[in-house]
């Protein structure tokens, strides 16, 4: 029934006795509870569709031989994703330690030997960690360095990092820099979003300071930082509401 012979019904009560955020279901069928009663799972599932139709697009099997990184994993449910997907080693980081058991647990019950997890903040990250493909979903709009998580994901990108964020409404036109006579264009803006009160809930900042992109704005960044193709990603026509009307975005940035 179970992938790996050696996991042991206890790993199984586990899983079943928490609360999950992604819709989880066990090799027997069994679903794991979820935390939110299903409620937020389309915005799993769109991620997880568009994510294979850009995989199937972009890395063609076999996948053995490549790498792939997922930054702020949470409790693995993308890098499971990649992992089922053939890729030959998928290191998934997160900064909290009961994501990374999380993942970990998941791993073994699945008998998901190509995945690794690890406990790391993603700014203590270098490019010795590179991988053929990252992954960032969910994280940016959650970080007060938005611009330096992106450095970050592009020393660490081989081929190309697929990034998940929502986003803010878009600022356009010139301002004065330094005088009425000389004025430079808006490439984009960032909003600011408060998590201050919220860094206890495990799908929050850790510092509860946000800088949110607009589509424009994370679209020059990330030509900026040094990826020399960029695009959004198409949304499925019955995909989650937020991506299907421009509230959130899935790019691919490549090297």
């Amino acid at each position: 029934m179970y992938a790996d012979k050696k996991i042991t019904e206890r790993n199984i009560e586990l899983a079943l006795g928490k609360t999950w955020f992604y819709p989880y279901v066990l090799p027997d069928g069994r679903k794991l509870p979820s935390s939110h009663d299903g409620r937020v799972d389309a915005i799993h599932t769109t991620r997880a569709r568009m994510l294979d139709a850009y995989l199937a697009q972009a890395f063609a099997p076999p996948r053995t031989g490549l790498r792939a990184i997922d930054l702020a994993c949470h409790q693995g449910y993308y890098s499971i994703q990649l992992a089922n997907a053939g890729f030959g080693h998928v290191q998934a980081f997160d900064v909290r330690n009961e994501h990374i058991d999380d993942a970990k647990l998941l791993g073994q019950i699945y008998g998901l030997d190509n995945l690794h997890a690890q406990r790391a903040d993603i700014f203590d990250l270098t490019a010795a960690a590179s991988g053929d493909l990252v992954l960032m979903f969910g994280l940016l709009y959650h970080l007060e360095n938005p611009i330096g998580a992106l450095r970050i994901a592009r020393a660490l990108t081989r081929k190309a990092c697929v990034l998940e964020t929502q986003v803010v409404p878009h600022m356009s036109g010139m301002v004065d820099w330094g005088s009425y006579e000389y004025v430079r264009p808006l490439k984009g803006c960032l909003g600011i979003i408060d998590e201050i009160d919220e860094t206890h809930a495990p799908e929050a900042s850790v510092t509860g300071i946000c800088l949110a992109p607009s589509t424009e704005g994370l679209i020059w960044l990330l030509h900026a930082v040094g990826f020399k193709h960029v695009r959004v990603l198409p949304v499925p026509d019955d995909g989650y509401e937020q991506l299907r009307h421009g509230k959130r975005v899935m790019v691919a940035a490549e090297v």
